[in-house]
């Protein structure tokens, strides 16, 4: 297999078949982000493309479900989309899903007609980082899109069919932030429909701008209860059928809910940590992450 640069997955995507399809990321300008830093976007030449495929049916050939690495395969042109979904239905004639990350940028440039080939097709299930929904924490985290751009191409997605997850972060809109982050983030995303919502919570390491930022004085991150409330008031406020999945490392204690339905369990979980961990205890947690592995 031709695995180069940083090999990353989601979590819910443990049990998927691996294939590189790009390497990098197209913007590298998240301010909290380094996961791809120095490391220039490529698309994997056709030919080691098709040689990963016939190495995956040698071992696999049942495969039903793919995921294409690299930090947003979807940025490619609907031509080249098109071109790799149909050859990996030469290579794996089971497979019915092929996942990737993609950006809110990314969906920009594909007319709903042309989602809807790349869906029929088996592009499923688009992971995206939009990491808020809220217009002030987006620009602080240099995202390079607006809530109204979400809103405008997730609607696309919706009438094209495609499956979509969303990652959300709590500390991003840093002290004093979380509750209009969590308040305008929760209205937004009820006006769509992720299957999944993965809730990460901010890390700072010295190699990010956010981290540059906070050296100066310049953003003050949340404190790690303040995160906890935070996350609590957007499960309060969201208003659609999700699966929302609290469990990576980046946060101090796994909560998962199907929502609406299990709303008040969740939030007795989170209210449980809030009234029995001291704070000084889920500082020093986060203080010893060295990576966020393969968090959202």
């Amino acid at each position: 297999m031709h695995f180069t640069g940083r090999t990353w997955r989601p979590p819910y995507e443990a049990h998927s078949v691996i294939l590189q399809a790009t390497s990098g990321c197209t913007y590298q300008q998240c301010a909290f982000c380094s996961l791809y830093k120095n490391e220039r976007f490529r698309m994997s030449p056709m030919e080691q493309f098709e040689q990963d495929l016939a190495e995956i049916k040698h071992y696999q050939p049942y495969a039903r479900r793919i995921f294409w690495t690299g930090a947003n395969p979807f940025a490619m042109s609907y031509e080249n989309l098109k071109l790799r979904a149909l050859t990996v239905r030469d290579y794996l004639i089971q497979c019915q899903v092929i996942a990737m990350f993609a950006s809110i940028r990314d969906i920009k440039n594909k007319e709903v007609w042309q989602l809807k080939k790349l869906r029929a097709m088996g592009i499923n299930g688009l992971s995206i980082g939009v990491e808020s929904g809220d217009d002030e924490t987006l620009a602080l985290a240099n995202k390079g899109y607006t809530s109204a751009d979400i809103l405008e191409q997730c609607r696309k997605l919706d009438e094209a069919g495609i499956e979509y997850y969303f990652v959300y972060m709590t500390g991003l809109a840093g002290k004093g932030g979380g509750y209009r982050n969590a308040v305008n983030s929760a209205a937004l995303f009820s006006q769509l429909n992720p299957y999944f919502l993965s809730v990460d919570s901010l890390t700072l390491f010295a190699d990010t701008a956010l981290y540059q930022l906070a050296q100066q004085g310049l953003f003050v991150p949340a404190g790690e209860k303040e995160r906890i409330l935070e996350l609590q008031l957007f499960i309060s406020k969201l208003h659609i059928r999700t699966h929302l999945l609290a469990n990576t490392v980046s946060n101090f204690a796994p909560v998962t809910a199907y929502l609406p339905y299990d709303r008040k369990k969740a939030i007795n979980e989170l209210q449980f940590i809030l009234d029995h961990t001291d704070e000084l205890a889920m500082q020093e947690y986060r203080k010893n992450l060295t990576s966020l592995g393969i968090s959202g």
